[in-house]
């Protein structure tokens, strides 16, 4: 796995395919593989497919106490740059749609067009603070409650159950609080985009889940009303839309992209 230094922190990324670069930007206590390797196949032929870890997730490791999101938007945007010198197109999911939309209205003139994924903007609903402050507490006082929550919340509920016992107690057993998914969390728990979202020029795609336990499709819809231009896309999942409805969501970004 090639590696680069963003500001001295080394960002491991993949690259796989041929044509114009398409970043994919993983979400919290996920890296790149685990979120996107599934879906890396569909892309692969007509565009050249970089999945980064940003810090504390996969190979690229932590090196501050604190992730602010300008560190992770550099990182990302590093990675990209690392393999194409061309402007390209970028899918973020949960906190990557964050990274992403905040990426695209840093550097306009590098991200062509955007597909945020169950994003948000602003952390000031009590309920999302409410729901991401016990994530981020469980840790410490009991993992398995952590792990459970974990699943209850990223999962729909029909998803979840449709595991069966034995499948949901394996989903739960492999769930850890990292350190990395904890710094994560936290910045979850305290980052705002609202004020750049306006600043956002690229083609845009939003994309919601009607069942997201974790960030409530209401976020989502908001981010398009405030993306000038921007579409709007629903489907009926939890939070991990990105395994829930693979072959929908694929379906969605395919027909984006080739639209010119």
């Amino acid at each position: 796995m090639p590696t680069i230094d963003v500001n001295g922190t080394p960002v491991h990324y993949t690259s796989q395919g041929s044509g114009p670069g398409l970043l994919f930007v993983h979400g919290t206590a996920a890296n790149g593989e685990t979120n996107w390797g599934h879906v890396r196949e569909h892309f692969t032929e007509g565009h050249t497919v970089i999945t980064p870890d940003f810090s504390g997730s996969g190979n690229t490791p932590l090196h501050a106490d604190e992730l602010s999101l300008e560190e992770l938007v550099d990182q990302v945007i590093g990675a990209a740059r690392a393999v194409t010198d061309e402007p390209f197109d970028v899918v973020g999911f949960s906190l990557g749609a964050v990274v992403a939309a905040a990426a695209a209205a840093k550097y306009p003139e590098l991200v062509r067009r955007l597909i945020v994924i169950n994003g948000w903007a602003r952390n000031d609903d009590p309920r999302q603070q409410l729901a991401v402050d016990l994530w981020r507490r469980l840790p410490d006082i009991d993992s398995e409650a952590f792990a459970a929550y974990s699943a209850l919340l990223i999962f729909s509920p029909p998803f979840l159950a449709g595991f069966g016992s034995d499948g949901v107690k394996a989903t739960v057993a492999g769930i850890t609080p990292e350190i990395g998914t904890l710094r994560q969390i936290e910045l979850d728990h305290r980052v705002d985009i609202t004020e750049l979202l306006p600043a956002i020029g690229a083609r845009t795609l939003v994309v919601g889940s009607s069942r997201d336990l974790l960030i409530p499709v209401e976020h989502s819809r908001e981010i398009h009303q405030a993306v000038k231009g921007s579409e709007y896309a629903e489907l009926e999942s939890g939070h991990m839309v990105v395994f829930e409805k693979t072959a929908e969501l694929v379906q969605l970004i395919t027909e984006f992209l080739d639209r010119d």
